[in-house]
């Protein structure tokens, strides 16, 4: 099984420091909602964003609309050998259930965080998302992996025979792939990883790393079925 972390995900909600911007108040008007519901946002909210700290890599909730997409429609995941989960820059968890349909319109999928982030759990009748309080290295416990590795721009590069040298398709296997657009993790990942890797000599986007573990992992242990039908 592969455990997929999303890890310090700039996905959050607009904090109560710039809350009291009049563009956010307008667009929280227009929407019946208080600018502190409102997911933050990079593309809509640059100007207010300037006087956070980390001002430059947060409000990219679009890192985990992709990424999320791209997960839950591999044949890994239809198989039912993927376990994604997004952690965020707040500490907060988010379970996805394998049979989540995420919106592939992304104005849809904003809505979407923005009612978790108030309730908790969607949809209310029966959750397919839950999000909890819960530290990276809390839910890499949770997990109980045989392994864990982070992948990061200085990591060792490893050949896909080598990464799973050692783990069954039984066994638990975490991946833990940053969720910002650039700069380091902040959660502590060197005392959570049984080693840093990287699947090539540049820095990639969240999403092309996520394609790509899931890949390595379908090769090693969907190959009969994805080559031979």
């Amino acid at each position: 099984m592969l455990h997929l972390i999303l890890a310090d995900s700039e996905l959050e909600t607009v904090p109560s420091e710039i809350s009291s911007d009049k563009s956010l108040r307008r667009k929280a008007r227009r929407r019946g909602k208080r600018p502190t519901e409102l997911i933050l946002d990079s593309n809509y909210f640059h100007k207010p964003m300037r006087k956070l700290e980390d001002s430059e890599r947060r409000g990219r909730p679009d890192i985990v609309h992709v990424c999320m997409l791209t997960a839950l429609d591999s044949p890994l995941n239809h198989e039912g050998l993927l376990k994604f989960n997004v952690h965020t820059r707040q500490d907060k968890v988010i379970k996805v259930n394998p049979e989540t349909r995420i919106p592939r319109s992304y104005n849809r999928f904003v809505g979407l965080m923005e009612q978790l982030f108030l309730t908790g759990e969607v949809p209310p009748e029966s959750p397919l998302l839950k999000m909890k309080d819960a530290t990276l290295a809390e839910k890499v416990k949770e997990t109980g992996p045989e392994r864990v590795v982070t992948l990061r721009e200085d990591g060792k590069r490893i050949s896909r025979k080598k990464l799973f040298r050692g783990i069954s398709k039984k066994d638990d296997f975490c991946a833990i792939v940053g969720g910002f657009p650039h700069g380091e993790f902040l959660s502590e990942v060197d005392s959570l990883s049984d080693e840093k890797i990287k699947i090539y000599p540049k820095a990639l986007e969240a999403v092309t790393v996520v394609t790509h573990i899931i890949q390595f992992y379908e090769a090693e242990y969907l190959k009969n079925l994805l080559f031979h039908g």
